[in-house]
């Protein structure tokens, strides 16, 4: 008999209180996880099972002259070795572009591709295996920088020109062109009195989950494939997963094990087409858990990017035109990048009203490692790039940086550079005039500074000599759902009987938990819709049709909106039933505190007594307004959903002498529509000003000639609670009226927002350029080049 353990946070989660849309309800797995009891997928079990690994490339290009696996076989307690050769079915796959081989074929396009598997008894025995395999390789100098993609006479294609793209070379991914206006022409630019440019660059960061890509992968008597799998689209997983096993769809059947992060990195497959090949081969169940270096080589990571602005205005602060730039390095292999290129294109100038753009964005193929989806999908970039050129044009027009900004802000009933009308609340102004009017915090008192608020003062490096303090404003702009005439829908399942003689709602989708507290959610709008107290959360899985991924901050939207839609569809259901037996004919009837209830005749019967032992069972799609492709020369289309706004302040203590930074605060007003459950709303605005913050000061995938040179959480720093400031955050709700409850979405606009006024307060407090993040201590001297 075959049991499968670490499956406790799978099973139905009943959730159990009054609170629904609107109340702060506490997330059902926070106390499991503070305890250390959630069964995450690395916690995954089975009696029989074995270990899974692969063989990564030490090259970031190379030619593959033959692989030997003859002496891995040998070892005892290895089950299997595979290679592209053993694949079933085809040997290519890819989020958006199937570019990308199962198995190294016959090159390696970046450092750490995966070229070989094996399934052995022990993860030490599948280890020493893979140590065995002899791979002959003819190193080929790798394609890394812009200049050498560009230049593919040179330095050769990372692809061929002929095998996935039509473009004239294989170093180009993906490009958008936009213009509105007229452009930017000599005529255009004669138009500004004051004119500002600059070029800046982003470092690569990593998502940083603290949970290693991981799963068990389990054959199925049918010949198909049970996984249990950390991830964010259940369903596009499967779709990648079938054509390379081979295996109809409705035969791989997938269920959502204990997510430990994501923020894009799970987005695209890592090791789910591994552990299903080694499990189909041996017959066993094959459980795999990236080590830390592993993750880092295993799954994309947030795209590099190197920028050109040029802003122009009037005297009195007007925008005349913005000319941009934006180069995006895409890596060995598409994953998302064509989406990345759209959204930086199309959200590039920024939330402000410019009457004359150019902007040309492009993502180029390279030999380093792959980049994709993260918090703030291309929009983080750019915000770097147009918010430092506003503080650069306010200080050319001698204006307050937050009134140059308030000045050019748009407004609901704007059109963007793309042409689509803003038809939903935008209040860029009034969040920077609340964000600049919030308390500042103390000074430091400069005679007894209190060591622990100090940069780099815990580490006893700082004590209070070469301290000054800058304040930094920005605002940013990010699209919620997908985009570009994408079908985005989502799937929800709701049932509503008796148990033990009350109500209960279920609720059952294929919606992806990554901490974002969907569950909670749910759970909310199941007793607002349907007046119960008890809800159950069915775990995730294929048997629910697709919830779409768990990014774009497109859930509560999207799979919020399914379960509101269902669960009206049940609400009705059973107003019906009744008045089918009681002959009823109100028009004014709804479900409140388990009654079916009538406003002007008040509570009409229990629900217990309508339901008795039937159950009411059924299942909508929520499918969001229409979007359209951006023409690829204009740019021009009405290519998003909806737009979430924030504005942060950041205050910044920097040590110029020993170039160390302290935040001390960042603060935050968002506009989120409706928050459907405050606290959560407060917590994702907090963790998406944490991790810019990461990127302003900290954190970069250091790559020197394609390799990886930090792949650990000793060398990648990440912000811990000692590098967190206080958060304050204001929430405005200003309701959409295309969206459900009018809510917005709001995990990624403080990721876009926060960077920028963290380094603006660099800037305020060393009087440095800085063009570049991550801002490393060598910025920050005063010896640093372009210091005061």
């Amino acid at each position: 008999m075959r049991t499968l353990r670490g499956q406790k946070n799978l099973q139905d989660i009943r959730q159990t209180g009054g609170d629904g849309v609107g109340g702060s309800q506490l997330r059902p797995d926070g106390a499991l996880k503070v305890r250390g009891e959630f069964a995450y997928s690395s916690d995954l079990w089975h009696e029989d099972m074995l270990w899974g690994t692969a063989l990564r490339s030490p090259h970031p290009r190379a030619t593959i002259r033959s692989v030997d696996v003859s002496e891995a076989l040998r070892l005892p307690g290895v089950y299997a070795v595979l290679t592209h050769e053993d694949i079933p079915g085809s040997k290519y796959y890819g989020l958006e572009i199937q570019d990308q081989p199962v198995l190294a074929i016959d090159k390696v396009r970046h450092h750490g591709e995966a070229i070989a598997l094996v399934a052995a008894d022990h993860p030490e025995t599948a280890r020493r295996a893979v140590e065995r395999i002899r791979v002959e390789y003819e190193v080929l100098t790798p394609i890394t920088t812009e200049e050498q993609c560009l230049d593919p006479e040179t330095h050769g294609h990372v692809h061929e020109p002929h095998e996935y793209r039509s473009h004239g070379h294989g170093n180009i991914c993906h490009e958008q062109r936009l213009v509105s206006g007229l452009g930017v022409t000599d005529e255009v630019r004669a138009m500004a009195d004051v004119t500002v440019s600059g070029s800046y660059e982003v470092g690569m960061q990593d998502q940083a989950f603290l949970g290693p890509e991981s799963g068990l992968a389990v054959p199925a008597e049918d010949g198909g494939i049970d996984l249990y799998i950390a991830t964010q689209w259940l369903h596009v997983d499967r779709r990648q997963m079938a054509p390379v096993l081979a295996l109809p769809e409705e035969r791989i059947r997938l269920t959502l094990a204990g997510v430990g992060g994501a923020f894009g990195g799970r987005e695209d497959l890592s090791m789910q087409i591994h552990a299903g090949l080694l499990a189909l081969r041996t017959g066993r169940p094959v459980k795999i858990v990236y080590s830390r270096d592993e993750s880092f080589f295993g799954h994309v990571h947030r795209h590099p990017a190197r920028m050109t602005y040029e802003h122009g205005a009037t005297r009195d602060g007007r925008l005349v035109f913005a000319d941009c730039r934006i180069v995006l390095d895409g890596g060995a292999y598409a994953s998302s990048s064509p989406a990345v290129v759209g959204n930086a294109a199309s959200l590039g100038h920024g939330p402000y009203v410019i009457p004359n753009v150019r902007m040309h964005a492009i993502a180029l193929y390279s030999n380093n490692p792959p980049c994709g989806a993260m918090r703030g999908f291309g929009a983080v970039q750019a915000a770097f790039g147009y918010e430092t050129q506003m503080d650069k044009l306010a200080a050319a027009l001698g204006m307050d940086p937050v009134e140059l900004r308030r000045l050019n802000a748009m407004a609901e009933g704007d059109r963007l550079p793309t042409g689509q009308r803003i038809d939903s609340p935008a209040p860029v102004a009034e969040l920077l005039r609340r964000v600049k009017d919030m308390p500042l915090p103390p000074p430091l008192d400069p005679d007894r500074p209190d060591i622990r608020r100090l940069p780099g003062a815990l580490s006893n490096t700082s004590h209070g000599e070469g301290i000054v303090r800058g304040v930094g404003y920005s605002v940013g702009i990010k699209n919620v759902g997908f985009s570009e005439g994408f079908d985005d829908y989502s799937t929800a399942r709701v049932r509503l009987e008796v148990i033990g003689g009350e109500p209960v709602a279920m609720v059952h989708t294929a919606m992806a938990e990554v901490g974002q507290g969907g569950v909670t959610v749910h759970a909310q709008i199941a007793r607002t819709e349907l007046g119960v107290e008890q809800v159950t959360i069915q775990p995730a899985n294929t048997e629910v049709g697709s919830a779409g991924s768990t990014s774009a901050s497109r859930q509560t939207y999207m799979t919020g909106g399914a379960v509101k839609l269902a669960a009206e569809a049940v609400r009705q259901a059973l107003i019906e039933k009744g008045r089918r037996r009681y002959g009823w004919t109100h028009h004014d009837l709804t479900l409140s505190a388990g009654t079916v209830v009538s406003a002007s005749a008040g509570p009409l019967v229990a629900m217990v007594d309508l339901l008795g032992d039937d159950a009411i069972d059924l299942t909508r799609e929520h499918h969001h307004r229409p979007t359209v492709p951006f023409d690829k020369e204009t740019g021009q289309g009405s290519g998003h959903l909806q737009y979430s706004f924030c504005a942060n302040r950041a205050v910044v203590d920097v040590d110029v002498e020993l170039g160390l930074v302290k935040v001390v605060e960042l603060t935050a007003v968002q506009d989120v529509g409706k928050a459907l459950n405050p606290l959560s709303v407060v917590g994702q605005i907090q963790g998406g000003c944490a991790q810019a913050l990461g990127l302003a000061v900290m954190e970069e995938i250091v790559v020197k000639d394609g390799k990886v040179r930090n792949a650990s959480f000793t060398d990648y720093l990440i912000p811990t609670i000692l590098d967190t400031p206080p958060m304050p955050v204001e929430l405005l709700e200003l309701p959409d009226p295309h969206a459900p409850y009018g809510l917005r979405g709001v995990g990624e606009a403080p990721t876009v927002s926060a960077t920028p006024s963290i380094v603006a307060a660099i800037r305020d407090a060393t009087g440095l350029a800085l063009h570049r993040i991550p801002v490393r201590p060598e910025h920050l001297t005063t010896e640093a080049p372009g210091a005061r």
